[in-house]
């Protein structure tokens, strides 16, 4: 070997150590930038609104699907949903350290509409109720988080929150009130 080649070689050597130097500085660096209470990025999430055509309306499992046999059109239990306001807030309220893997998240689910299946349809705006839940959870890496989470009984408003004749189902919802303990794994990476 040429002492040109060697030379050459070396500077390779000696340049792409300093540049996996300068990487690793550059990510303790922004890693030190994030405050380690309340950081600038820590909320995220999604908001979404949802309609629902004529004859496949939201069932918040208030109402009997037969409500419409308890009066017809004039039947007192229409809390069949033609819209859905929803989201999800997650909060990461560490920086630094291990505990910037801890987060707590909400997602609320408010359905609107007045309709009842095979007898009245329609666009009508009434506010039926809101399902929520909230958690905590905890990044555990390679893709995996484990939570913890709160599910609560379905909360109608206004005059749905009374008694809705003989096809009312009570307050339970969809899927009543529970607590869970589960683990959840992200895979891929979305392309946007």
């Amino acid at each position: 070997m040429s002492r040109g080649l060697v030379k050459r070689l070396l500077w390779i050597v000696v340049c792409l150590s300093c540049c996996g130097l300068v990487r690793a500085q550059e990510s303790r660096l922004r890693e030190s930038e994030h405050r380690l209470l309340f950081p600038r990025d820590m909320f995220w999430g999604y908001s979404q609104f949802d309609v629902a055509p004529p004859h496949n309306e939201l069932d918040p499992n208030l109402c009997r699907a037969d409500a419409g046999a308890y009066g017809g059109v004039n039947a007192p239990c229409t809390a069949f949903g033609r819209y859905m306001l929803s989201g999800y807030v997650e909060v990461r309220p560490f920086g630094r350290t291990q505990l910037n893997r801890f987060f707590l998240f909400a997602e609320p689910r408010f359905l609107f509409g007045k309709n009842i299946p095979q007898t009245l349809y329609t666009w009508s705006f009434d506010a039926i109720g809101w399902e929520r839940s909230w958690g905590v959870g905890i990044y555990m890496g390679k893709g995996f988080e484990m939570r913890v989470t709160q599910h609560f009984l379905f909360n109608r408003f206004g005059v749905r929150d009374q008694g809705m004749g003989g096809a009312d189902l009570g307050v339970n919802g969809p899927w009543g009130r529970y607590n869970m303990i589960g683990v959840r794994k992200y895979f891929g990476q979305r392309r946007y």
